[in-house]
């Protein structure tokens, strides 16, 4: 008289029982049993190892791993992704500032798993260009942005100037972008630079040179009229560089920094009032110059101009 099996170790084990008695083989045991070839086997080589203990039921539960993150730091990584929209390498440097040690690479995992990724365009063509080393002042980028709503029926101008080196910037707000306006931005930049500047780069619009739209219409195209900040440069011994034609490229560090503008001072902000959109960017800017980048390896604008400083005195 057959009995059941008590157990689910003496169940298994009558299954594979004549396997190990060489009465059947696998394959001939897998035809007509409930069980897959695989199940089969992995019962035999459990058995074979640890005896009737090995066919005993183990936990399906999944494993913890012991050095997973903790929940209160990836509700804080979560946290500072929604409030200030950075990468996942500037967020590391907050974090480090705060006692947390995370990867760049676990802090882009966390983002991706919450779906607060930035959704790209198209990859467009890459210009490569040779990086060269510069110290505080040696290349200044200077650029013009349309504040982007006009502000009682009134368009606005942002002019920039961000130091190559250091990542310094300086922001200026004027009702026009003519020639008397960049002269007086750079004077401005020079007053409240803590280095001298030595060059300045600029692209091609009039308000900054007439090499494309006064040069052929001079009297004399051999030596014609400069534009008034040429001639101001000249006063105060800076070089004028200019980018080519159609490359915007070349001033990619003030160009960056205007869609850094837009995403997290414009977009988050409505300007009503000149003299509240003054105030704003002023404050904006001493946040910019205290944010952590990436191409100082995590130091902050002014932090970069302290260690050089440091290093000269």
């Amino acid at each position: 008289m057959k009995t059941m099996p008590n157990n689910t170790i003496e169940e298994k084990y009558r299954w594979i029982k004549p396997i190990l008695d060489k009465e059947v083989t696998i394959k001939q045991m897998v035809k007509v049993s409930p069980f897959s070839e695989r199940t089969i086997k992995y019962w035999l080589a459990r058995y074979r190892g640890n005896g009737l203990e090995g066919l005993r039921n183990r936990s399906t539960r999944p494993k913890s791993q012991p050095n997973e993150l903790s929940i209160r730091v990836k509700e804080r990584i979560i946290e500072l992704r929604k409030e200030t929209h950075l990468c996942a390498r500037k967020m590391n440097y907050k974090l480090k500032k705060e006692g947390l040690e995370v990867s760049d690479r676990v802090i882009g995992k966390v983002v991706k798993t919450e779906g607060l990724v930035r959704k790209y365009r198209v990859r467009k063509l890459k210009y490569r260009y040779v990086k060269i080393l510069l110290t505080p002042g040696e290349l200044v980028e200077i650029d013009i942005k349309y504040v982007p709503s006009k502000i009682k029926g009134k368009r606005y101008y942002q002019y920039t100037a961000i130091d190559c080196a250091s990542r310094w910037r300086y922001l200026k707000i004027y009702d026009d972008m003519g020639n008397g306006s960049s002269i007086k931005f750079l004077k401005e930049v020079i007053k409240v630079a803590k280095f001298r500047i030595r060059a300045i780069k600029t692209d091609n619009g009039s308000c900054f040179t007439n090499r494309y739209t006064g040069y052929l219409k001079s009297a004399d195209p051999m030596s014609p009229r400069l534009h008034p900040l040429d001639l101001e440069c000249q006063k105060l011994n800076i070089i004028h560089y200019l980018i080519d034609p159609g490359k915007p490229a070349q001033n990619g560090k003030v160009e960056r920094s205007h869609r850094t503008d837009q995403e997290m001072f414009y977009d988050r902000n409505k300007l009503k009032t000149l003299p509240e959109l003054e105030k704003k960017i002023k404050i904006w800017n001493n946040y910019y110059n205290n944010l952590e980048h990436c191409a100082l390896d995590g130091l902050t604008p002014n932090e970069a101009l302290a260690r050089v400083q440091n290093v000269c005195a």
